[in-house]
């Protein structure tokens, strides 16, 4: 499985970003779909996450209200739709998926750089 991550860039603070992730490869069969984050100096943390199989989705606190995680199953592909950005989401962006029958994310995009500017 490979994901190709797209659609960072530089934005001002209060703007709007749509990230891109589309997996190719063998037949795929995910369980979940998620995006993570690095920041400059910190360590990775989770973003959002959406089940393959229906909607459920979760957040974390920091992007809940602000960025939407969807999906296409036809076309492989999950989005993460970023409003109000602030510059504390500059980092880079990774998607991540866990397989069924997976207990962990085991194939990672190469991440796509979002800068926040104030």
């Amino acid at each position: 499985v490979q994901l190709q991550a797209s659609g960072g860039g530089l934005v001002q603070a209060g703007g709007s970003l749509k990230l891109s992730c589309a997996a190719s490869g063998r037949p795929f069969s995910p369980s979940f779909m998620a995006w993570f984050r690095r920041a400059p100096g910190k360590e990775r943390e989770f973003v959002a996450v959406i089940r393959w199989s229906g909607e459920i989705t979760n957040y974390a606190d920091s992007v809940k209200g602000r960025f939407t995680i969807s999906k296409d199953n036809a076309k492989n592909i999950v989005y993460l739709q970023m409003n109000s950005l602030k510059p504390e989401d500059t980092a880079v962006y990774y998607c991540a998926t866990r397989l069924v029958g997976s207990f962990e994310y085991g194939f990672w995009g190469q991440g796509t750089q979002v800068t926040v500017s104030s």
